[in-house]
């Protein structure tokens, strides 16, 4: 016995409103400057309400009557389901990554989940929802990458850079950060008794800078003397 296509729509309508309600929630813990944002709340909102629906009706086919079960009678065939959603969850522990004020790996972490509950949508037979699912996680990721929604869109970097001081370049370096679209969180300043100065600068990005954008920085400004990324 399968369950009628029009529950199966429904479903459908459940997981994008519960989409819905993980956006809202995760664009305002963006606007807090969380590092769990828009993308990571609606991927485990979705997650969660596609393991609900399998709970609920993922195992329509093995019914028969009141209480027969294929195979062996009284048998649960959720309890392996169960522990595909409490185990995908250390695999996603493991690619969560914190480095300084950094934490990477959050919106992996909870695709990894959702796509375990497509997995279980899919082999229930549940498969409007299964390859609904799929899509919807896509185009979410898609669009929300493309367009940089949410505070985990950003990426915090720590750039060093030291050069003999110049207010000039100062004003040059930082317009150029803006123009990048970065905001500095903290800044540190080292200053030396040869007129050296070291810029220590955390800064939250959409697009990281990378070594060829700030080694043409220095081939274009003589007086910087070195630079990290």
């Amino acid at each position: 016995m399968m369950i009628p296509y029009s529950l199966e729509a429904e479903c459908v309508l459940r997981i994008v409103l519960s989409s819905i309600c993980g956006i809202m929630i995760g664009f305002e813990r963006s606007k807090r400057l969380k590092e769990a944002g828009v993308r990571t709340h609606c991927m485990v909102a979705f997650g969660a309400a596609l393991m609900m629906i399998i709970s609920k009706y993922g195992f329509a086919d093995l019914a028969e009557g009141d209480i027969f079960l294929y195979g062996t009678r009284g048998a649960d065939a959720s309890r392996i389901a169960a522990q595909v959603v409490s185990g995908i969850g250390f695999l996603g522990a493991g690619v969560i990554f914190k480095t300084g004020i950094s934490i990477k790996g959050l919106t992996t972490a909870a695709g990894l989940w959702t796509t375990s509950a497509i997995g279980m949508a899919l082999g229930a037979g549940m498969y409007l929802i299964g390859i609904t699912g799929a899509l919807l996680v896509m185009l979410v990721q898609f669009l929300m990458h493309r367009f940089h929604i949410g505070n985990d869109a950003y990426t915090v970097q720590e750039i060093r850079v030291k050069f003999r001081d110049s207010e000039e370049f100062r004003n040059k370096f930082f317009t150029f950060l803006a123009k990048r679209g970065a905001t500095v969180c903290s800044c540190s300043v080292n200053r030396t008794i040869d007129g050296e100065v070291a810029y220590t600068l955390t800064l939250r990005i959409k697009n990281p800078l990378t070594v060829d954008d700030l080694r043409g920085i220095m081939e274009q400004n003589k007086i910087v003397m070195s630079f990290s990324v």
